[in-house]
């Protein structure tokens, strides 16, 4: 668990305190335990409030820091549980469809077969390295390989989906997923714009092709992230979207072995 530096230095302030007072505690009862000119009755109340106010700030600091930090991360735990419901409704709606539509555009798609090449039993590190893997390739994206109108059609009919998501005040706390929303809507938003994608000038044609890049190479990446976490939530889910893995030219959901 780490801590933030404020709470270092609230803890230090905290522990310190504590550390001065069992000081005054040794100070004042040393010898016989006895504070002189005091009555022995009240000396031993004045130890035992000496001592609960020396274990004072140590409980402020466990209520504060600890189980504070134990809520915190319980209900984190809980929000993302939520967000990835979200992310799932999201891929089962538009997510993978969206990926089979955008990889016919990409001119160099066998690149990322190797990487993306999901498999019952692939480990953290695996999804690890499918990610940076996306990260850094650059996708040849031509819009000119095919005709436009379907990408089109399907993203308008999802435009109240993607926008509702967005409403989802949960996703605060999920930037990338936000960010490839953003770059599916703008896509929807700039194809719609179109009167005529027969016949788009080479210039008007990069456009749209970068739109559509920016737009694959985020559902891919999030894509990897929600892969990962249907093999370690759900394990029969993912067994399914391995088989039917886009970038797998055998891909089949019927079960073979």
């Amino acid at each position: 668990m780490k801590l933030k530096p404020w709470e270092i230095r609230f803890a230090a302030t905290l522990l310190a305190i504590s550390a001065a007072l069992f000081v005054a505690r040794g100070l004042l009862f040393a010898g016989d335990g006895l504070v002189i000119g005091v009555d022995p009755y009240l000396n031993e109340e004045l130890r035992y409030l000496v001592d609960d106010l020396a274990f004072v700030p140590i409980s402020v600091l466990l209520v504060t820091l600890v189980i504070e930090r134990m809520m915190e991360l319980r209900d984190r735990d809980s929000l993302m549980h939520k967000l990835n419901m979200v992310v799932g409704a999201f891929f089962s709606e538009v997510g993978r469809p969206l990926i089979d539509l955008l990889r016919a555009f990409d001119t160099d798609e066998s690149a990322l077969r190797g990487a993306l090449a999901f498999r019952v039993g692939w480990k953290a590190a695996d999804f690890e390295t499918a990610r940076r893997t996306l990260e850094t390739h650059e996708s040849a994206i031509d819009v000119g390989l095919r005709g436009l109108a379907p990408l089109r059609e399907f993203l308008c009919e999802r435009r109240g989906f993607l926008l509702g998501l967005l409403q989802n005040p949960n996703l605060l706390e999920h930037e990338t997923f936000t960010e490839l929303l953003w770059a599916v809507l703008h896509l929807e938003e700039e194809l719609d714009a179109r009167t005529d994608l027969c016949a788009l000038p080479p210039t008007d044609a990069a456009h749209l092709s970068g739109d559509a890049k920016r737009a694959y190479r985020a559902v891919l990446i999030e894509w990897v992230a929600y892969m990962r976490h249907l093999s370690e939530q759900y394990p029969y889910l993912y067994s399914l979207a391995v088989r039917q893995n886009p970038f797998d030219p055998a891909a089949d959901a019927e079960v073979k072995e």
